[in-house]
């Protein structure tokens, strides 16, 4: 094929030279790659499925599949489902705050992580039929109302994320000073690789200091004592050692399996996931919608808008058959289509294809399963921390006035506020405890929500 025949990869749609097709491709799946697979990690530990198990080994396998195959109908369609655009999809890191939540209520396990599964089943659909009815819902979701929801999500990660920094709550190494320096050293790395390099190492800066913090927990292991004698006087690993182990036991290759855990459907789960995926769906409107303004110069038309939402609910319903929690846009890559300017679809779908590959690999699984929390948790405190910033720059895009502040302070103050306090609600009926307790991101979405529609505007507005 001659280079006449080739487009731009700056253009939505043709081809461009595979060799820049899959570079480009890959930086955008290196920008999510670890935001991926963080909520299976720190769901699957919260619900009592050790680190290494053959469990999560085939559930983050599983994870990578599945981002791979929404992506993949994302930028091409299938029927409705799609908005065509260049969108990554991949586990939402914003259902953690209420799967938390839930397995709190369901009491850990296998049952409180299938009740999780069978809540996103049902909320996906929920998302995909408002993603048919997307028009005449828009007007209700404002900035301000889409700010307050990313900033609540952000707040409610926050502790997630210096939990993992200190080893994992848990652990009864946690706060050592091993797990703190493993910690400050990975988060050092992404701040230096992200502010002082270009190009992909910039990009891909958390993916790197991970690497970075694997490398360093290795050579620890050979000149630092690997236990210690916990409260009971027994000796035990620490957490930072890795368990090469469980790699080397791990399959060359497998296909995905269906239901690895059997999906459970409970009320108290099912009403405040379903919430979420109304908060989902317009985190979904703003991705795209700054996706096509940053990368394409113009506004989301609503069949964009629609598709892509669509393809929310579908992928987290699909997902949830494979075992893995609810799929969503990524933002991360908001913000590089809005640097790079890279559009092209056949260049993000050989990242797609990408992402599917390594999910027939289990021992990429297992090496990411072994990842010690404060590797993790060294890049946890900066993603979680940005979505709070994230959240700040979508109130402020309008301007701040006094219907702002008053929407903003009542939904955190308040709503935010009891969610995350849930004992405040003990002596209320159950149903407002389902609604309200366990997470502070649902009980502020409906607050931001409500005030918007009843607090008349500003008049500078």
């Amino acid at each position: 094929m001659k280079d006449t025949k080739y487009t731009s990869a700056y253009e939505l749609e043709g081809r461009i030279p595979l060799g820049e097709a899959v570079l480009l491709g890959l930086q955008h799946v290196l920008a999510m790659f670890a935001g991926n697979l963080t909520p299976i990690l720190l769901i699957t530990e919260a619900c009592g499925i050790a680190s290494g198990d053959a469990l999560q080994v085939a559930i983050l396998q599983n994870a990578m599949f599945i981002a791979g195959l929404v992506t993949l109908i994302q930028l091409f369609t299938l029927g409705p489902i799609g908005g065509r655009l260049p969108i990554v999809m991949g586990t939402s890191s914003g259902f953690i705050g209420v799967a938390r939540g839930a397995v709190a209520t369901m009491g850990g396990g296998l049952a409180a992580y299938g009740a999780i599964l069978g809540a996103s089943l049902l909320g996906g659909l929920f998302e995909t039929v408002l993603g048919f009815f997307l028009k005449p819902l828009r007007k209700f979701f404002p900035s301000v109302v889409t700010g307050t929801v990313v900033m609540s999500i952000g707040l409610s990660l926050i502790s997630v994320g210096i939990e993992s920094f200190g080893g994992g709550k848990a652990k009864g190494d946690y706060g050592s000073w091993q797990n703190l320096m493993v910690g400050c050293i990975v988060l050092l790395v992404i701040v230096i690789l992200k502010h002082y390099t270009k190009g992909i190492t910039s990009v891909s800066s958390i993916l790197i200091g991970i690497v970075v913090g694997y490398i360093v927990c290795a050579i620890m292991g050979m000149v630092l004592p690997t236990t210690y004698i916990n409260a009971e006087g027994v000796e035990t690993t620490c957490s930072w050692v890795l368990n090469w182990g469980k790699v080397a036991s791990a399959g060359l290759f497998s296909v995905p399996k269906l239901f690895p855990v059997p999906l459970v459907f409970d009320l108290k789960v099912i009403i405040p996931v379903g919430i979420m995926f109304i908060v989902t769906a317009v985190e979904t409107m703003g991705d795209t919608s700054a996706i096509v303004e940053g990368g394409l110069g113009r506004e989301a038309t609503d069949k964009e808008l629609s598709g892509s939402v669509i393809c929310d609910g579908v992928g987290s319903s699909v997902a949830s058959f494979f075992g893995v929690l609810p799929n969503t846009s990524f933002s991360q890559n908001v913000g590089l289509v809005g640097m790079t300017k890279v559009v092209n679809l056949f260049a993000i779908s050989t990242g797609a294809i990408f992402l599917i590959l390594c999910g027939l690999f289990p021992k990429l699984a297992a090496l990411i399963s072994i990842m010690p929390s404060s590797v993790l948790g060294g890049a946890a405190v900066m993603m979680f921390a940005s979505i709070v910033v994230s959240g700040i720059q979508l109130i402020t895009r309008d301007g701040v006035t006094p219907r702002t502040v008053t929407i903003v302070s009542v939904a955190l103050g308040l709503g935010y506020g009891v969610g995350a306090n849930s004992d405040i609600l003990s002596h209320m009926p159950q149903v407002v405890q389902l609604i309200f307790g366990g997470s502070g991101i649902v009980p502020a979405a409906l607050i931001a929500l409500v005030l918007n529609i009843f607090i008349a505007k500003d008049e500078a507005q």
